[in-house]
């Protein structure tokens, strides 16, 4: 197999060439996502602090897993601090009372909670990040956004930024029991922004390609600000099984117990033909679990993010977590066949979503320079091959 995954990189970097024939690989320009050895020696330079030590695992190939600190702040109301104020402030101005996460404490469906991070930011002028939940925090419908102080905007960190970092926490259908050290969502570092073009994703998906349905390409008519992904609502299984709806009133969920809670007390299985023959209708808030249509490839020299949810597409969001790693679905990483999970809640009115719909597109960045490790790689990773699959915190069939 490393000769295989040897052999693979060694092809996708001789063909990362522009149509004239200048190399676009990773660290070409020194702009990017960066790797995983390259968060590791931010940590070593001090750019990167905590108050405990880094936890195995918690450098990903593209990603930092950003930990929960000893206490949550239950607050009136999500908010931004604003330019020019800081996070400590809001917080005491609006917190309700404070919770205690050092032996474990329940954060309740319908409140939010601010939780300083154990995780702080000392950034080169150069280095900026953006935030997204974990895959297992968004399956769980755990919604959670970072903020910085000072900040304008959620999930972003400004170039340069020197501080502590916040967790804002809105468990949506489930109750969670969270600890210290937990971790429910991840930062990405990047010098600029380098998104592929159009253009660029073509010639890419050309060469190598990144979503596929059933063994054929895909996507190549469909490419315009990403990449589109549309949902399976046939099922690939002799049930027909196409996703699940989150059960009301279901039993806490303790976000650090692995393969542990059986689905049916959480989980209404959908069949194909639910509803009516050519869809499924969405009722307003419930929050659904459902599936690709495509295979996602990510090379190792590309990290990918799902963009944000776009109102053309119909009044629902999809997935709250949006980052793909290197590897992903790869096949030399024996990813092939790898579906994106989709995590769907319509909004205001019912909504028929119907099969092959689009509801989202996959956007590819360059890294700074190959990570070392790519995701299914030997390092833990939960969903590699997935189809349709919940949270970690469930037992598989």
């Amino acid at each position: 197999r490393s000769e295989k995954l040897h052999q693979g990189r060694q092809r996708m970097s001789i063909a990362a060439m522009d149509q004239g024939g200048q190399a676009t690989t990773p660290g070409t320009s020194g702009m990017g996502i960066l790797p995983c050895q390259a968060i590791s020696a931010l940590w070593r330079d001090g750019e990167i602090t905590a108050a405990q030590a880094l936890q195995d695992g918690q450098i990903q190939p593209s990603s930092l897993d950003l930990r929960l600190g000893e206490v949550a702040y239950r607050v009136r109301a999500s908010f931004l601090p604003g330019p020019g104020s800081d996070m400590a402030s809001k917080i005491e101005r609006f917190t309700m009372h404070a919770v205690d996460l050092t032996q474990g404490a329940v954060l309740e469906r319908g409140c939010v909670y601010i939780v300083p991070l154990l995780e702080r930011l000392a950034l080169s002028e150069r280095l900026s990040a953006i935030a997204n939940p974990k895959s297992s925090t968004g399956r769980l419908d755990v919604f959670t956004r970072l903020i910085t102080d000072g900040a304008s905007e959620f999930d972003r960190v400004e170039a340069g930024y020197h501080g502590q970092l916040y967790a804002e926490i809105a468990p949506r259908t489930f109750s969670i029991l969270a600890r210290t050290g937990g971790r429910l969502n991840q930062l990405r570092l990047r010098r600029g922004a380098q998104h592929l073009s159009d253009a660029e994703l073509s010639r890419l998906h050309q060469r190598s390609p990144l979503v596929y349905c059933g063994g054929e390409e895909g996507g190549t008519e469909n490419i315009a600000g990403g990449i589109a992904l549309t949902v399976d609502l046939q099922g690939t299984g002799s049930d027909g099984l196409i996703g699940y709806k989150a059960r009301p009133h279901a039993p806490l969920i303790d976000i650090d117990k692995i393969g542990h809670y059986d689905p049916a007390d959480f989980w209404e299985p959908i069949y194909a033909g639910t509803g009516t023959a050519s869809g499924l209708i969405l009722n307003p808030d419930d929050f659904y679990i459902l599936v690709s249509r495509e295979a996602v490839s990510v090379p190792p020299e590309y990290a990918a993010e799902m963009v944000a949810y776009d109102t053309l597409v119909g009044e629902f969001r999809v997935h709250y977590a949006g980052f793909f790693d290197p590897g992903f679905g790869w096949a030399e990483a024996g990813g092939a066949g790898s579906r994106a999970v989709l995590e769907v809640r319509s909004h205001d009115v019912p909504f028929l979503l119907e099969h092959g719909q689009t509801v989202g597109r996959l956007v590819y960045e360059r890294h700074t320079s190959t990570p070392d490790q790519i995701y299914g790689q030997g390092i833990g990773s939960n969903y590699q091959k997935q189809t349709l699959a919940l949270a970690k915190q469930f037992r598989r069939a």
